[in-house]
């Protein structure tokens, strides 16, 4: 609406409208950005929870793998590495939370069978591959809440640059519109008032 509008009854309903359409806009977005926020606060306890699994099951992890490299030699290690295949299971969709788009990352479980001869190896090489197997899984997960969180306050910021546009500007200055409308009005009521008492003053005399 033309916040210079002239003040008739008629734009005063449509500045009323306006108003208390900018007032339900700004509840909307506060809560939108409130649910968003409280799911980003999620995220963030869950990256954290995560990291430290990492962090724990990498140093275990190096651990065997050291231990192995001692008991099988690096290079016999190495070899057994190389006949790892390269994960492609990896697939991404996407779910929604209130209108921002979320990585939800599906991956199929390796197989439980080692690609080596157990006669060949020692528990030290099988210790370090789940180990690392798990690094990947927590990984994957990890990558999925960051980027996950990521978005989310990207659009936390985007909805409360919209709050914060209805809260400071668009509602004062229809509140504004709103009184001046009343107000003009209101003083041309009371000017028609007075001059209808004139006219009848004068009629009468």
């Amino acid at each position: 609406m033309n916040l210079n509008a002239f003040p008739t009854k008629g734009n005063l309903i449509l500045a009323k409208n306006s108003l208390a359409l900018a007032r339900l806009g700004y509840g909307l977005m506060d809560k939108k950005r409130n649910i968003l926020i409280r799911e980003l606060m999620n995220l963030i306890d869950e990256a954290k929870d995560i990291q430290s699994e990492i962090d724990a099951t990498f140093t275990a992890a190096y651990q065997a793998l050291q231990q192995a490299n001692i008991e099988l030699g690096i290079h016999y290690v190495q070899e057994i590495g190389m006949s790892v295949p390269v994960e492609d299971s990896i697939r991404i969709k996407v779910r929604s939370i209130m209108g921002t788009e979320i990585p939800l990352v599906q991956h199929e479980a390796p197989p439980l069978t080692p690609t080596y001869a157990f006669g060949d190896t020692t528990q030290s090489l099988d210790e370090a591959r789940m180990k690392f197997e798990k690094v990947k899984e927590l990984t994957i997960k990890l990558s999925m809440v960051e980027n996950s969180a990521y978005r989310l306050a990207t659009n936390i910021k985007k909805t409360q640059k919209r709050a914060n546009a209805l809260k400071n500007i668009t509602i004062p200055s229809y509140e504004t519109l709103t009184k001046n409308i009343t107000n003009a009005l209101e003083e041309k009521d009371r000017e028609e008032f007075t001059r209808l008492k004139v006219i009848k003053r004068t009629k009468g005399g």
